[in-house]
């Protein structure tokens, strides 16, 4: 192993190396991200809490899309091609520049939605703009280094670069929003069908399935502090107009335990065993994680407008905070057994009877807060959505788990 960092060749990592982790440099990557999030999660509260609904629901997709596009664009490059030499990290520092300039755009995304005149994602796209020089001069690197690989990165490069373009023309074109997010829509479908299409058609890229599977888990983690965060403030709310009492405690227990239970549900599967056999379901199983990260953002917003509404700051009430703290969780559990039945590509009837559980508990939750319970008891009963297939996993399901796992490897 070398010590130093000169310039290497991108001519691909190998894709079955063994103990492959992810290194120091992605760690430090991720951290950009931990504020986007927040961003994020802190406007979309802001607007719920505002009762401006359909301000939150356009401007919060848009904005998870663009943060988390852009962890996967970096993050599967690097899984095939981190050299970790001084190009290398010098272009990674170059691309988190451009994350921090987005995530300081997530307002006047948020805010233009609101006055409902024109999107105004000049700060984001400028960010992206940042992100993908860098970008395009890492697969520009890999098309001179990696000759079996080139037709695939020029592909890349090809599909960046228009995107690229269409989100910029975007910024002077000035149209109404709503023809402005049918444009969106179009670019989003393009970004997404660009690796596909250079993978597919012209080779795949060496990325390594452990890695990238430790990686995505690494993100899951790093998001679920938008949960603990929420949580705090939730606390901090209840203990500033009530002192310390069994609310604050049960707040305290429910935000930690829900948070721990989405954890555990996480990795129930070892998902980087199935990718290793099956490689090509690493699309679906990439893409469909856009629902994953946005439900965990969404539950934080959705404790944080909770936090609002206990110290009498938000418009809304505590039906439709707990309400807005459930419906992520339901994303969640959903897209979670989505991603693991997809992945194995097997159905096992016991999932549905722990996802009409998990379901049955969130609905508890709302209905007691209706009828007058506190957010504490809600947040008590949404934690236990999770939890219920914690139990039934450990208890019966471990054992489904291992035969799917075990045939999925044989087939």
């Amino acid at each position: 192993m070398s010590l130093s960092h000169h310039l290497g060749r991108m001519t691909g990592r190998d894709p079955d190396e063994a103990h492959r982790a992810a290194t120091p440099l992605e760690l430090l990557f991720d951290l950009t991200f931990v504020v986007a999030f927040s961003q994020i999660s802190s406007q979309a509260a802001h607007f719920l809490e505002l009762g401006h609904l359909s301000t939150a629901l356009i401007a919060f997709p848009f904005m998870t899309f663009a943060v988390t596009w852009a962890w996967i664009n970096y993050s599967w490059l690097a899984s095939a091609y981190d050299t970790d030499d001084i190009y290398f990290r010098i272009s990674t520092l170059v691309v988190m520049i451009g994350v921090i300039v987005v995530a300081l755009g997530v307002p006047d995304v948020f805010h233009s939605i609101d006055e409902g005149h024109y999107l105004d994602n000049t700060v984001v796209v400028a960010g992206y703009v940042v992100m993908r020089v860098a970008t395009i001069a890492l697969w520009v690197r890999v098309a001179r280094h990696d000759e079996a690989r080139r037709k695939t990165a020029l592909a890349y490069i090809v599909n960046i670069s228009i995107a690229q373009l269409g989100w910029i023309a975007l910024i002077f074109l000035s149209m109404p929003v709503g023809i402005t997010l049918v444009f969106t829509a179009i670019l989003i479908l393009f970004e997404l069908a660009g690796p596909l299409f250079a993978e597919t058609r012209f080779g795949p890229t060496p990325w390594h399935p452990h890695h990238i599977a430790e990686r995505y888990g690494l993100l899951v983690i790093i998001t679920l502090g938008e949960v603990i965060l929420g949580t705090i403030l939730a606390i901090s709310a209840v203990v500033e107009e009530h002192d310390w009492s069994l609310e604050a405690a049960l707040i305290a227990f429910g935000g930690t335990a829900l948070a721990f239970g989405m954890w555990w549900n996480y990795f129930v599967l070892p998902f980087g065993d199935v990718l290793e056999r099956h490689r090509w379901r690493g699309f679906p199983w990439g893409y469909l994680h856009f629902f994953i990260f946005g439900s965990l953002v969404g539950v934080g917003a959705g404790l944080h407008v909770a936090a609002n509404v206990i110290s009498h700051h938000a418009h809304v009430g505590a039906t439709f905070a707990v309400l807005w703290i459930a419906i992520p969780v339901l994303v969640y559990e959903t897209f979670l057994f989505g991603i693991y039945a997809l992945t194995v590509m097997q159905f096992d009837p016991f999932h549905i009877w722990l996802y009409l559980g998990s379901v049955a508990a969130l609905a508890a939750g709302v209905i007691a807060v209706m009828l007058g319970a506190s957010l504490g008891v809600g947040l008590l009963f949404i934690a236990c959505a999770p939890a219920v297939v914690v139990v039934g996993y450990e208890t019966v399901g471990w054992r489904h788990g291992a035969q799917m796992l075990e045939r999925a490897r044989q087939v």
